[in-house]
C-alpha cells in the first residue's frame, strides 16, 4: 500500500525550500481539495511561481502535476467508497490463498505502515494527557468506531477517575458538552465515511478549549483540522469492511502506557474494583 500524498509531504518536509514549504502548507490547508484545481491556482494560493510547484511535485516523487493529482483523486475516491464498492474492487484483485492468510497479511502490513508514520513524541504526549488526573477525559466514536471508544473508556475509567464516554447518538452527546472544561481531553475515533455529528462535536469541543486527540484512517477525518494529536491508522483489508485492528492496537498500547505511568493510582482503583466484584459476585470463582 502506497503512502498518501500527505505522508509523502510530511516525510520530506525538512528537505523543502521556503517556497516549497509554502506550497506544502497550501496543499495541506484544505487537503486534498486544495490541490485538485489548475496548477496556476495552487501557485497563486502559495504565492509562488508555477514552475516552483512543478519542481516540488517532482521532488516528491511524481512525474508531473497530472500524476500528482491522480494520486490525490485516488485518495479521495477511497475515502468515500462504500462497502459494496470496496468488496467489488477487492474481489477482482483477490490473491490466491486462504482468507485467514490474506486477511492476516493485510493487517500485519497495516500495522507496519502505521507504526512507520507514528511520531513517538506524539504518542507520549497523548499518554501524558490521558494520565493527567487534572483533566477530564471524554471519549467518542461513530457508527462503527463507538466500539473502540467504549473499549478505551472501559479501561481508562478503571485506571483513573474523571473519564466519560459520549454516546454515538448525536441527540445524547450535547449533555456531555455541559461538563466540558478548558484543558480537558476529548478522544475521537472517526474512520471513512466520516460522520458529520462527530465533526460537529469536535468543533464544539475545540471552541470550549478542549485538547482533541483523533484516531482515524490514513486519509484523515476532517476532525484532524481541530486535533492537537492525530494518529492515522491503515485500515484496508480484503473485505467489504475496513479493519479496526490497528486502531485497537493503538488503543491498547495507549492503555498500557497510561496504566504504567499511573500505576499506584491504578493499583488502588483495581483493588477496590475487585472487592466490589467479589461483593456483587459478578464473576464466577472456582476456589
Amino acid at each position: 500500500m502506497n503512502d498518501t500524498v500527505r505522508e509523502v509531504i510530511r516525510a520530506r518536509e525538512a528537505a523543502l525550500t521556503r517556497a516549497e514549504r509554502q506550497i506544502a502548507a497550501a496543499i495541506l490547508a484544505d487537503y486534498p481539495v486544495s490541490a485538485l484545481g489548475p496548477i496556476t491556482r495552487l501557485a497563486e494560493a502559495a504565492s509562488v511561481s508555477t514552475p516552483t510547484v512543478a519542481r516540488l511535485v517532482q521532488k516528491l516523487g511524481y512525474k508531473g502535476f497530472a500524476e500528482f493529482q491522480s494520486a490525490l483523486r485516488e485518495e479521495l475516491a477511497a475515502q468515500i467508497s462504500s462497502p459494496i464498492a470496496k468488496h467489488e474492487r477487492w474481489a477482482g484483485e483477490a490473491p490466491a490463498g486462504h482468507a485467514l492468510n490474506r486477511f492476516t497479511e493485510s493487517v500485519i502490513g497495516n500495522i507496519r505502515q502505521t507504526l512507520a508514520h507514528i511520531d513517538p513524541a506524539s504518542f507520549d504526549r497523548t499518554a501524558a494527557l490521558l494520565a493527567d488526573t487534572g483533566r477530564q477525559v471524554f471519549v467518542a466514536g461513530g457508527r462503527i468506531t463507538h466500539v473502540l471508544a467504549e473499549y478505551l473508556y472501559l479501561h481508562l475509567q478503571v485506571i483513573r477517575p474523571g473519564v466519560r464516554h459520549i454516546s454515538a447518538m448525536s441527540s445524547v452527546w450535547p449533555h456531555a458538552v455541559l461538563d466540558m472544561n478548558r484543558g480537558d481531553v476529548l478522544v475521537i475515533y472517526d474512520m471513512r465515511r466520516y460522520q458529520n455529528a462527530v465533526l460537529k462535536l469536535a468543533e464544539i469541543a475545540e471552541a470550549r478549549g478542549l485538547v482533541i486527540v483523533l484516531v482515524t484512517d490514513q486519509w484523515r477525518s476532517p476532525v484532524s483540522r481541530h486535533a492537537a494529536e492525530t494518529f492515522a491508522c491503515r485500515i484496508e483489508v480484503p473485505s467489504a469492511w475496513d479493519s479496526t485492528a490497528v486502531l485497537l492496537l493503538l488503543s491498547e498500547t495507549l492503555i498500557a502506557a497510561v496504566q504504567e505511568s499511573a500505576w499506584q493510582l491504578t493499583r488502588a482503583r483495581m483493588s477496590e474494583l475487585e472487592a466490589v466484584f467479589d461483593d456483587t459476585r459478578i464473576f464466577r470463582k472456582f476456589v
